[in-house]
C-alpha cells in the first residue's frame, strides 16, 4: 500500500505540485484529446454525406486510422526507448498536424486513406512516449497521482472536444479540420520549445544502451503478457460506452448524455477516488476492484432495464471503475518493466489491448445479433469483468505483480 499522502486540492492545485515537464504532459493530453474528439466523431458523416462515399469506403478510411495506430504502437514505443521520448512526442504531434490538415482538403479515397493512416501513426508515435515520459518524470512515489491527474485531463479533452466540434462543423467540416490541425501545430511548437530534451533520460539509461535485447526483454516477459491479456477485458468493457450502450440508447440525446456522464465522473471524482484507494488498498487490490466494478456495471441494465436511468447509471459505474483502475494499471505496467524499455512495454500493452477490443467488439456484436436485448449480452459482459478480476487476483496472489522499479539485469545478447 502506498503510504505517502497525496497533496489535497483540485485538479489545478495538484497539477501545480509537479515539475513543469509533467504539467506540460498534462496539457499535451488535454490538447490531443480536444483536437481529436472535435474532429473524429464527425468524420464518418462528412465522408458519407459531405463527400457521398459508400459505407464500405467510410469503413475503410476509419479502419485505416485504427489499424495504423494499433499496429504501430509497439514500434512507436520501441523508437521512444531508443531515440528519446521528446523526439517521438514532437514527431507524433507534427504528423497528426499533417494528417488533420490533409483531411480538410482530401477528396479522393487514396488521399483520405493516406491522411487517416497519418493520424493513426501519429498516435502510435506519441502515445507510449507520453506515458513513459510521465512515469519517469513523476517518479515512483508520485506516479499513481500523476496518472490520476493525467486521466482527468484526458477525460476533459473527451468532454470538450465534441462540444467544440459541433460548433465548428456547423460552419464547415473543413474549418473543424483546420482548427484541429492548428491546435496540434501549436502543441508541436510548445513541446519542441519547452519539453526538456532530457525528460525521461534516467528511464532510458536504465534500459541500457545496447538495444539488441530490447524486444527479447519485452516479448519474453511472461508475467507482463499474462497481465496484458487479463487487462484486455477492461478495454473491451470500457469500449461498450461506444458500442452496446449507444445501441441500447436508441437516440442521439441519450447517447450524448452517456459520454457526458462518463467524462464528468472522471473530472469530478478521479482524484477523490484515487486518494480513497491509496488510503485503503494496495495496487493489486485496486486492479481487482476496478475490474470487478466494470463487470458489475453491466448488471445495472439487467436490473433496471434499458431506460435512461439504467444506461446512465451503467455508464457512471463504468467511469468510477475506470477511475479506480487507470492509475494503478499504468503504474503496474511500469513496475513490471522494472525500469527497462518502459515505452516498449506500453507499446506492446496497447497493441494487445487494441487487438482485444477488436475481438471483443466482434463477439459483443455477434451476441447482440443472436440474443437481442435480453439479459444475455449484459451478463456475458459482466462475466468478462469478473473473469479478468479473478485472473489479476491469481497473478497478485502469486506475487507476480509485486515488481519494483529496480532495473533488471540486461539479458545476454
Amino acid at each position: 500500500m502506498t503510504t505517502a499522502a497525496p497533496p489535497r486540492g483540485g485538479i489545478w492545485k495538484q497539477s501545480r505540485t509537479f515539475d513543469p515537464a509533467v504539467r506540460l504532459l498534462f496539457l499535451n493530453q488535454l490538447t490531443i484529446n480536444l483536437g481529436f474528439y472535435m474532429l473524429m466523431p464527425f468524420l464518418a458523416a462528412h465522408l458519407a454525406d459531405g463527400l457521398g462515399m459508400a459505407a464500405w469506403a467510410v469503413g475503410l478510411v476509419l479502419g485505416a486510422r485504427n489499424l495504423s495506430q494499433q499496429g504501430m504502437f509497439l514500434v512507436g514505443g520501441a523508437l521512444a526507448d531508443r531515440l528519446g521520448f521528446k523526439p517521438l512526442i514532437v514527431a507524433g504531434c507534427a504528423l497528426r498536424t499533417v494528417g488533420f490538415g490533409a483531411l480538410a482538403f482530401a477528396q479522393s479515397l487514396p488521399m483520405l486513406i493516406a491522411a487517416s493512416l497519418a493520424t493513426g501513426l501519429a498516435g502510435a508515435l506519441f502515445n507510449p512516449a507520453v506515458r513513459a515520459c510521465l512515469a519517469a518524470e513523476a517518479g515512483e512515489e508520485r506516479r499513481v497521482q500523476a496518472f490520476a491527474l493525467f486521466n482527468a485531463y484526458y477525460q476533459a479533452g473527451i468532454l470538450l472536444g465534441p462540444l467544440v466540434g459541433v460548433a465548428l462543423t456547423g460552419v464547415s467540416f473543413r474549418l473543424t479540420c483546420t482548427v484541429a490541425a492548428v491546435l496540434f501545430a501549436g502543441l508541436t511548437l510548445v513541446q519542441l520549445r519547452h519539453l526538456p530534451a532530457a525528460a525521461g533520460a534516467s528511464a532510458r539509461e536504465a534500459a541500457g544502451k545496447d538495444g539488441r535485447g530490447q524486444f527479447r526483454t519485452v516479448l519474453s516477459h511472461r508475467t507482463f503478457w499474462l497481465f496484458s491479456l487479463a487487462m484486455t477485458g477492461s478495454y473491451v468493457l470500457s469500449f461498450q460506452v461506444y458500442l452496446a450502450l449507444p445501441l441500447a440508447a436508441e437516440g442521439q440525446g441519450l447517447t450524448t448524455a452517456l459520454f457526458v456522464v462518463s467524462a464528468l465522473v472522471a473530472l469530478v471524482g478521479q482524484l477523490r477516488i484515487t486518494a480513497w484507494c491509496r488510503r485503503r488498498l494496495d495496487r493489486e487490490r485496486c486492479l481487482v476492484l476496478g475490474l470487478a466494478l466494470m463487470g458489475g456495471a453491466f448488471l445495472v441494465p439487467v436490473a433496471l432495464g434499458r431506460g435512461v436511468v439504467g444506461l446512465l447509471l451503467c455508464a457512471a459505474v463504468l467511469a468510477v471503475a475506470n477511475a479506480v483502475l487507470y492509475p494503478y494499471e499504468m503504474d503496474t505496467v511500469v513496475a513490471l518493466s522494472r525500469g527497462r524499455w518502459v515505452a516498449t512495454h506500453y507499446g506492446l500493452y496497447n497493441t494487445v489491448c487494441g487487438i482485444g477490443i477488436t475481438v471483443g467488439n466482434l463477439a459483443t456484436g455477434a451476441l447482440l445479433d443472436v440474443t437481442g436485448w435480453s439479459a444475455v449480452p449484459w451478463l456475458a459482459l459482466c462475466a468478462v469483468g469478473l473473469v479478468c478480476a479473478g485472473a489479476v487476483a491469481l497473478l497478485a496472489r502469486g506475487g507476480r505483480l509485486a515488481e519494483t522499479d529496480t532495473p533488471a539485469v540486461a539479458p545476454a545478447s
